[in-house]
């Protein structure tokens, strides 16, 4: 018999940002990371979009789309209106960004982030430099969202910030967490 994973609870506040137009701010590839390149994954395969979740969002406790089905995954992430792009450092994923365009004018930044072996070299600004440009480049693009929260990464807020985005709500939330 399989024993069933201990949940525990963790309480966090989340902060949902916005920007109402292109603030400019871009961030050039590092220079430590000559081998960089942006690509947009196109109908990505599930397998490939759970690594890189997990690979990501694991210390952040990313759970949302941890235990949807497949059909209900797939049908998230290979919308035409949503738009997935994978950086790679020498070939090698090393993070992504989601952008959500299904809410016609309203674009949202669904999920950025990268896998620990990349943090800390300033991929994560170039990253966000991109995600920023690639939803204001459409050009009914009328407001870009993206929410953070006291459990992603401690630079993340201020980093949203820096780039232009403005805090417009905060939410106390409590999650169930798989030990």
């Amino acid at each position: 018999m399989a024993r069933r994973p201990k949940l525990r609870t963790v309480s966090t506040v989340v902060t949902f940002l916005e920007m109402t137009a292109d603030a400019q701010i871009r961030a050039m590839p590092p220079v430590n990371l000559p081998k960089l390149a942006l690509m947009r994954a196109e109908a990505p395969p599930l397998h490939f979009y759970r690594y890189l979740y997990d690979a990501i969002g694991r210390e952040y406790y990313w759970i949302d789309r941890k235990d949807i089905t497949d059909e209900a995954l797939a049908e998230l992430i290979q919308h035409p209106d949503v738009n997935i792009h994978v950086a790679y450092v020498a070939g090698v994923p090393a993070g992504f960004f989601e952008l959500d365009r299904r809410r016609g004018g309203l674009v949202e930044i669904m999920y950025l982030g990268l896998v620990p072996e990349f943090q800390g070299r300033g991929l994560g600004k170039w990253l966000l430099s991109e995600a920023i440009a690639t939803a204001w480049a459409e050009p009914t693009t009328e407001r870009l969202i993206v929410e953070t929260c006291t459990l992603d990464a401690p630079k993340a807020l201020a980093l949203y910030q820096r780039f232009g985005f403005v805090p417009y709500a905060r939410e106390d939330k409590v999650i169930e967490v798989q030990d």
